[in-house]
C-alpha cells in the first residue's frame, strides 16, 4: 500500500470483538473504515463470554479422545460437551475431519499456532488497554483450574506436564488444604488447583462499548441492523456489497461474521467450514463470599467471572445447529456446576440468562486471510471458543496482509486455503 492508501476503505462486516479489532488496526492504518452487522453491535458471543485473555488455552478442542466424548453425547443431553442427534451431512463431515485431527501430534502442531497468536493478543491487550484507556475491569490475577477428586487433578497434571513441557506455559500447584487461603470462596474439600499466573480477564460487554466509543471517536461509522444481502462482484474483486441498508462500496472487503460464516461461502466462492458451538451463561448479583480470581472447574467444564458488578458462570459446548433456544435446565446446570467447588455458588438475582453460537473449525485454528478467489476479500472467523483472547492479533493481521507488510507472526496456518 503506498501513500495513497490514506484515502483507501475498508468495510468490515460484523460487529463482534473480531470485526472491532480490525476496524482498530484498519483504522491506525489510515483507512476509512465502516463495521455493519446484522444485529446490534457487540451482541453476540462477544457480549456473553466469560472475559477471559489467556495463553493457558494453547491446547486445542482437538485432544485425543475429544471425539469419543462428543460420540457419547449423542445419548446424554445433559452432557456439557454435546452433539444433538441430526441429519445435517455438514456437521457429521465436519466431526469426521474433527475425529480425524484428534491426536497427540496434531494437538501440538495446533498449539504451536494458537500459542503465538494468543501470546501476541495479550501483548497487543496490554499496550491498547492503557493507550486507549479503555475501562473494562482488566486485571491480570491469572486463572485458576479447581479440581474437585484426585483423579482430577491426577489428569489435569498431564495436560499441564505438555503446556510446561512443550509450550512454556507453567502453573504453580496448589494443594487443596491450601486453596480456602488463596481464594475464600473455595470450600475447603477439594483436591487442589493449577494457577496460570500470566492469563488475564476483563468484563467483555465493557470492553465492547468502550472500544466502539473510542472507535467512533477517530471515525470509524459503525452500522447496526444492516443484513448483507449480496455481493456484487467484477473478474477477481468484490465491488459493492448489497445490504438492508442500501449499496456500500470500499476497496477492501473484511468478513468477520463469526458462526454465521458459512452462509457466505457460496458467494465468496470458497470453504468456510465452521460449525456453531453454542454456549451459555448466567450473570448474577456477586455472591458472599464472591471468587476473587477467574476460575475454571475442568471436571465439571464450567468458567467463573467475578466482576466488579456481577458474577458469571458461562460453559456448554452443544453442536446442535442454530437453535435458538435457552432451556432452564440449561441455566440450572452452570448452578449445579458450581456447587462442588465454591461456598456460594450463585444467586437467585439474576441479572442475564445468555447463549451465542462460537465459530468453531474443525482444526481448532481460526480463519484470518485473503479469500482464494477475491484479491480484495479477507476473512477474519473460526475463533471457536477463544474469540476474545485472539481478537486483538486478529485485526492487526488483518491490517497487515491488507497493507502488504510481513506478518508479525506466521498468518500461513490460518490462511482460508487450507481447507
Amino acid at each position: 500500500m503506498n501513500s495513497s492508501s490514506q484515502a483507501e476503505s475498508a468495510i468490515v462486516v460484523g460487529a463482534g470483538i473480531i470485526g472491532i479489532a480490525c476496524a482498530h488496526y484498519l483504522s491506525k492504518a489510515g483507512l476509512q473504515v465502516t463495521v455493519i452487522d446484522r444485529s446490534s453491535l457487540a451482541g453476540a458471543c462477544s457480549h456473553g463470554n466469560c472475559g477471559y485473555i489467556c495463553p493457558s488455552h494453547v491446547l486445542p478442542l482437538t485432544e485425543p479422545g475429544a471425539f469419543k466424548t462428543a460420540l457419547k453425547s449423542l445419548f446424554n443431553p445433559h452432557a456439557p460437551f454435546r452433539v444433538k442427534p441430526q441429519f445435517s451431512p455438514a456437521l457429521w463431515n465436519w466431526m469426521w475431519q474433527f475425529a480425524r485431527r484428534c491426536t497427540h501430534r496434531q494437538m501440538l502442531a495446533a498449539g504451536t499456532h494458537l500459542k503465538a497468536i494468543l501470546d501476541s493478543s495479550m501483548t497487543e491487550y496490554q499496550r491498547l488497554i492503557t493507550e486507549e484507556q479503555l475501562e473494562c475491569e482488566w486485571q491480570q490475577k491469572g486463572l485458576l483450574y479447581v479440581l474437585r477428586s484426585k483423579a482430577g487433578m491426577h489428569e489435569f497434571s498431564k495436560t499441564d506436564q505438555i503446556l510446561s513441557d512443550h509450550f512454556g506455559v507453567t502453573a504453580h500447584q496448589i494443594k487443596g488444604v491450601d486453596l480456602p487461603a488463596f481464594d475464600p470462596a473455595l470450600k475447603h474439600d477439594l483436591a487442589g488447583a493449577f494457577y496460570y499466573p500470566d492469563d488475564a480477564s476483563l468484563r467483555p460487554d465493557l470492553l465492547n462499548s468502550q472500544w466502539i466509543a473510542r472507535l467512533k471517536q477517530q471515525g470509524v461509522q459503525f452500522v447496526e441492523n444492516c443484513e448483507l444481502q449480496g455481493l456484487q462482484k467484477s473478474s477477481d474483486r468484490i465491488t459493492h456489497l448489497t445490504t438492508s441498508c442500501g449499496e456500500l462500496e470500499a476497496n477492501w472487503m473484511i468478513f468477520a461474521a463469526g458462526a454465521w460464516s458459512p452462509q457466505l461461502s457460496a458467494e465468496l466462492e470458497c470453504r468456510i467450514p465452521i460449525q456453531p458451538g453454542k454456549g451459555y451463561s448466567v450473570t448474577m448479583q456477586r455472591p458472599t463470599p464472591c471468587s476473587q480470581y477467574p476460575m475454571l472447574f475442568p471436571e465439571h467444564k464450567v468458567g467463573v467471572s467475578p466482576f466488579q458488578n456481577g458474577y458469571r458462570l458461562g460453559s456448554m459446548m452443544e453442536f446442535a445447529g442454530y437453535d435458538t433456544s435457552l432451556p432452564p435446565h440449561r441455566i440450572a446446570q452452570l448452578k449445579r456446576s458450581a456447587e462442588p467447588y465454591l461456598r456460594a455458588p450463585f444467586t437467585e438475582n439474576e441479572q442475564e440468562r445468555w447463549f451465542g453460537w462460537r465459530p468453531m473449525t474443525w482444526d481448532s485454528l481460526p480463519i484470518i486471510g485473503r479469500t482464494p478467489r477475491f484479491t480484495n476479500a479477507y476473512l477474519a472467523t473460526g475463533h471457536n471458543m477463544l474469540g476474545m483472547s485472539m481478537a486483538a492479533a486478529t485485526g492487526k493481521l488483518i491490517a497487515e496482509l491488507i497493507q502488504g507488510k510481513p506478518t508479525h507472526i506466521d498468518a500461513t496456518p490460518f490462511s482460508p486455503t487450507r481447507f
